[in-house]
């Protein structure tokens, strides 16, 4: 474990050192001092009990967490008189900020992170200065053997809205087994803590529930609250609509995206094919083809949908290469999600008997010959560096290891020997082609945080002290109306259980769930505005060279409040929308009352019939398939 955790550093750039003077806007029910002589003024106001994001798998998610499934939604509210008044005596709150209760999507540094711990420990000292905030060093690893670092304002100083997350720290351990867990009880126990906050993504917030739940059985007061912090952007549902440090990544690779496509027509002759991290969602790919146009843009969600198999990829690579090529233009840029191999058909198979044969503890020498017969021949055709990658240890979760899987090289070697296969065929008469990959996969995790991130983040952190003290444990900390300015933003609590589904192995009102329930990645809405818009722009960003230049990120002036394109294209505002529903239910209450007419009540029958009818069949969708690319 590294010691210089939690040290004060110097800030060396004069940037750096301006950035850590920045102070995060707030909105408005978190502006107001947090207790006056009645009380907090920051309310809590519960809404309607949940259900899950399927509902097909409420009772499996009800029978694994008896004490906080179908909790209701908490809404944090100013006070009706926001008045300043003098803070009354309280009990001090001890609670604890780690860092990702981590695997190796969840546990990388995202930038924000620190703001998060800020926003937190703030919120405490305004509650009551006698209050104590600790983190965890090392993460899960602090966790389990309860190393701890008080976090003060001298700590805090120098990682202020800065990037990485090298206050606390991070290990790649999860909260999964019972001697895990009671090592996490222990500590709690003995350090008699009031709260934990769990920062990270899908897999730690999924350990954060089953957390929360087992502290309520075994009697322990410890409350359990998540904030959303990943990179990738996969976590995303009704009630999160972005992730802490996605906006930044994104800035950051897309300006990366948008010098190599500046080179690629500045030399004329070279195809880029552009790997970016963001693990089994395409998220960060998608939003980086929105800022910078590259001229091909390949989803993992497109491909397993439409069930395209890898040589069907490379047929339409080829074809978007010939395209350009009758217009004269020998270069291009090809951007691909480091999940997309595992959403080829025949490859995800073949990762598969991988992963037993890693469970089965086979030696990796022996892997080629246990391989079933068409395995083994897929094997044997890919190339000697993607065969070698494949067999590679697995990640803590047991899954493949996506960021060492050179996925684009293996597209520019497919595809280069297609194109020499049409030259020879004759259907190809253009110039040799030729290829540069590039990995952007670690080059943005450190970034010192955009705008948003660092406004973000803040804002999480004090909602999550609001939670603490509101007796909450299982919820993780929201924020609605992203996309809107910072004062028109809506802070609230949502389970954790609402967010968790099962595994399918078919879809449809006959797939039976498989597993235990947790919260997945979110997938791209295929269905949504901003995919709408990618299609659109697709053929002009294949052969026009449409090339966009973001340029980096802007702290000030123009530009310093942009917010990812595909927030603020989609209407996400679900906590605005609940309530909307709620008026129109009060507003039929109130019109259909015993003694109204019997036209009246036919009608109001009728209509919900109506949409009974419609909500159930919409709660079976069935997906329609889509093509990769249309070409003119």
């Amino acid at each position: 474990m590294n010691a210089d955790f939690g040290a004060p550093k110097e800030l060396a750039g004069g940037l750096q050192q301006r950035r850590a003077l920045y102070q995060p806007r707030l909105p408005p029910c978190l502006q107001v001092n947090l207790c006056g002589p009645q009380g907090p003024t920051v309310r809590a106001e519960y809404g309607d009990a949940t259900t899950t994001i399927d509902p097909s798998c409420a009772h499996v998610v009800a029978q694994a967490f008896p004490n906080t499934y179908g909790q209701p939604l908490v809404s944090f509210v100013g006070p009706a008189d926001a008045e300043a008044a003098a803070v009354e005596e309280r009990a001090p709150i001890r609670s604890t900020s780690g860092h990702p209760i981590c695997m190796r999507r969840t546990g990388s540094p995202s930038p924000g992170g620190h703001n998060v711990v800020w926003g937190l420990h703030d919120a405490i000292k305004a509650y009551n200065p006698k209050s104590v905030l600790y983190g965890f060093v090392g993460g899960t690893e602090g966790l389990f053997s309860n190393k701890t670092l008080e976090i003060t304002d001298d700590v805090l100083a120098s990682y202020k809205n800065q990037g990485g997350f090298d206050l606390l720290g991070r290990s790649i351990d999860q909260i999964r087994t019972t001697k895990q867990v009671n090592y996490a009880m222990t500590t709690c126990r003995s350090l008699n803590l009031d709260g934990l906050v769990i920062i990270g993504g899908v897999t730690s917030n999924s350990d954060a529930a089953q957390l929360a739940e087992t502290l309520i059985q075994n009697n322990c007061q410890t409350k359990v609250v998540g904030v959303p912090v990943s990179l990738n952007g996969d976590l995303k549902n009704q009630f999160v609509e972005t992730t802490v440090g996605f906006d930044t990544v994104c800035k950051v690779n897309s300006q990366l995206v948008s010098n190599v496509c500046l080179d690629a027509i500045s030399a004329g002759k070279y195809y880029y094919f552009v790997r970016l991290m963001g693990r089994k969602a395409s998220h960060v790919a998608f939003e980086c083809a929105l800022q910078s146009h590259p001229n091909m843009l390949i989803l993992g969600e497109e491909v397993a949908l439409s069930k395209l198999t890898l040589m069907e990829i490379i047929n339409k690579i080829c074809d978007g290469v010939q395209a350009r090529a009758e217009l004269g233009k020998y270069h291009g840029v090809l951007l691909i999600p480091e999940g997309l191999i595992e959403s080829i058909p025949e490859m995800y198979a073949l990762i598969q008997e991988i992963n037993i044969l890693h469970n089965n503890n086979v030696p990796v020498a022996e892997m080629p010959s246990q391989l079933s017969p068409w395995a083994a021949a897929l094997f044997q055709f890919l190339p000697p560096f993607i065969r070698r990658e494949l067999l590679l240890h697995q990640e803590s979760d047991n899954s493949a290891q996506l960021s060492q899987i050179d996925t684009e090289q293996l597209l520019a070697h497919l595809v280069e020997t297609e194109m020499i296969k049409r030259t020879k065929e004759g259907r190809y008469k253009g110039r040799k082609f030729s290829s540069v990959c590039h990995f952007f996969g670690y080059q943005a995790r450190g970034s010192i945080p955009s705008n948003f991130d660092c406004d973000y983040a803040y804002a999480l952190g004090r909602i999550s002290l609001h939670m603490i003290a509101a007796g909450l444990t299982g919820y993780m900390a929201t924020v609605a109306n992203l996309k809107d300015p910072v004062d028109k933003w809506r802070c609230a609590a949502a389970p954790l259980t609402a967010m968790m589904s099962v595994k399918r192995h078919l879809r449809g009102p006959g797939a039976i769930p498989i597993g235990r329930p947790s919260i997945h990645p979110s997938p791209i809405d295929l269905k949504g505005k901003a995919y709408e818009l990618l299609r659109e722009k697709a053929s002009s960003f294949l052969l026009d060279d449409f090339y966009r230049t973001p340029g980096g990120i802007q702290f000030e002036g123009p530009g310093s409040d942009a917010k990812p394109i595909t927030l603020t294209i989609e209407n996400q505002d679900y906590m605005g929308d609940i309530e909307i529903l709620k008026e129109c239910l009060s507003k039929v209450r109130t019109i259909v009352k015993p003694g109204c007419s019997r036209e009246i009540l036919k009608a109001a029958i009728s209509s919900m019939l109506s949409v009974t009818d419609v909500l159930t069949v919409m709660s079976h969708p069935l997906n329609a398939e889509l093509p990769l690319y249309h070409f003119k």
